[in-house]
């Protein structure tokens, strides 16, 4: 019979084989399978009697190939249920033969969904073959030329053919948070919005209250919808974690917000198996790290590497598991430990030490990676009031998809993307002589490095893109170091 594992965000498919011959009676898996896997053996025997089949007093032996493979998950109890009544004839073969079956049962027979069944669907489809699981559809998502049929209990095998699944539909939240909602900050809106037309990672300094959170809570609202491939990807990771696929299916961009206590494990992926972490949950979508400077500095390194290579691959004594994390980093943070140094109306009680110390916790090679920094200074009294009159997240978001139209367009005509390479971008600015020592004169002042100074150049790109110009000049060379040193120092 036909079933399959998840390793990493992908099921792989293994052959479940079984034996029902003389000998001790008992009930063996073996193939590398988990603990999950062998407490499938109780699950299923009692399915078995709930749905009026025998369970044969004989010695059963359940093969799960290739044996080199680690097995887990809870939705081997179908195939394997499926494999004994074939085997000890009480289900026709032929019913059973082709499909490839998921599913975890209860002890009355009932057949449950189990967690990553897109990642089973596809590999369904790659396989040439129908999907057979649980008849509630959750998690179950629409694939070109799958064939997804459903079981609601262990006694359907009974009476084929199985009924047709239905997937589930994607859904666009109605409130939706807009940046209308928020008076004030222009300069903050305009950074988002410069950072949203070319994912750019942002970090917001500021004392509390002034807007931070709900500033980075309204980015998904100006970037562009999922497209039908980003969304699949994004849904697969959504669906092996067990998390709600209707956003991600309706065309919204994940926006994941961990908190500060999280571990490396739940931020970057890991666990036995393996599972995504947040920063994979984030993955074509927006990845929030509100207060950075109290996540612990170990974890926050952990995303140095996915934040260059948009993925993340954990490392473990049976192989290498791969997750997808290409992401835009969002992040706040307060300048000091009571949060006030450099507010205009609290006094800061932090002292020098104190201050460098927190900054220091975020790390330069984690702060070299994120192009745009920000200063949130809290709003008067009175802008507070006369929330409801800013640009709308519409306004936003339509010189958003401008400048990308037009980014697309422009490398369209070079015939490449600046992307690749250094020199591929150097040549995307097309920067005048004076411009570029401009920038040198800015870098050596600004001690960048030379990420950093690439990194700026992308930048003033963006700011390029947003007016429609095919060459970067002074003012966006301007406007990008402004954003990249606005570093808040005691």
């Amino acid at each position: 019979m036909r079933a399959a594992t998840l390793r990493g965000v992908e099921a792989v498919p293994v052959d479940v084989e079984v034996a029902v011959g003389p000998g001790v009676p008992g009930f063996s898996i073996v193939g590398m399978a988990d603990a999950s896997v062998q407490e499938s053996r109780e699950r299923v025997r009692a399915a078995l009697r709930s749905c009026g089949f025998t369970v044969p007093a004989r010695k059963v032996v359940v093969n799960l190939a290739p044996g080199a493979l680690r097995k887990t998950g809870s939705g081997f109890d179908l195939p394997i249920a499926a494999g004994i009544l074939c085997a000890t004839g009480q289900v026709d073969p032929a019913v059973v033969q082709g499909p490839l079956f998921v599913g975890e049962l209860s002890l009355e027979g009932e057949v449950r969904p189990a967690a990553g069944l897109l990642a089973y669907a596809l590999c369904a489809s790659r396989q040439g073959c129908a999907l057979v699981s649980a008849s509630s559809g959750e998690g179950l998502v629409r694939v070109e030329g799958l064939e997804a049929r459903c079981l609601r209990s262990l006694s359907g095998l009974r009476t084929p053919p199985f009924p047709e699944a239905r997937p589930v539909r994607g859904t666009q939240s109605a409130c939706a948070p807009d940046f209308r909602d928020i008076a004030g900050h222009d300069m903050a809106k305009r950074a988002l919005q410069v950072a949203a037309a070319g994912g750019h990672g942002v970090l917001m300094t500021g004392p509390p209250g002034s807007g931070k959170t709900m500033l980075a809570s309204r980015l998904p609202s100006i970037l562009p919808p999922l497209t039908e491939a980003e969304r699949l990807e994004a849904a697969v990771v959504h669906s092996v974690a067990g998390e709600d696929l209707k956003g991600v299916l309706g065309g919204v961009r994940p926006f994941r917000s961990p908190h500060h206590s999280a571990s490396l494990a739940g931020l970057v992926g890991g666990g036995s198996p393996p599972r995504p972490g947040e920063i994979s949950l984030a993955h074509n979508g927006v990845l929030f790290l509100d207060e950075l400077a109290e996540f612990a500095p170990s974890v926050l390194q952990g995303i140095r590497q996915p934040l260059e290579a948009g993925r993340v691959v954990v490392t473990r004594a049976d192989g290498n598991v791969e997750f997808p994390a290409r992401f835009m980093l969002v992040a706040a943070s307060n300048p000091c430990p009571c949060g006030y140094f450099g507010d205009e109306e609290e006094p800061c009680t932090c002292t020098e030490r104190q201050i460098r110390a927190y900054q220091g916790r975020v790390g330069g090679p984690v702060m070299d990676r994120i192009d745009v920094h920000i200063d949130v200074r809290r709003i008067p009294p009175g802008e507070v009031l006369a929330t409801g009159g800013g640009a709308s997240s519409e306004e936003l978001r339509r010189d958003v998809l401008r400048a990308r139209e037009f980014a697309s367009w422009r490398r369209a005509r070079v015939g490449g993307a600046e992307g690749g390479s250094p020199e591929g971008l150097v040549r995307a600015c097309g920067l005048a002589d004076e411009d570029e020592a401009f920038l040198e004169d800015m870098a050596r002042a600004g001690r960048m490095s030379g990420r950093a100074i690439m990194r700026t150049l992308a930048l003033a790109r963006t700011i390029a893109d947003m007016e429609e110009r095919a060459r970067v000049g002074r003012a966006h060379l301007c406007e990008a170091v402004g954003f990249r040193l606005r570093e808040v120092e005691a």
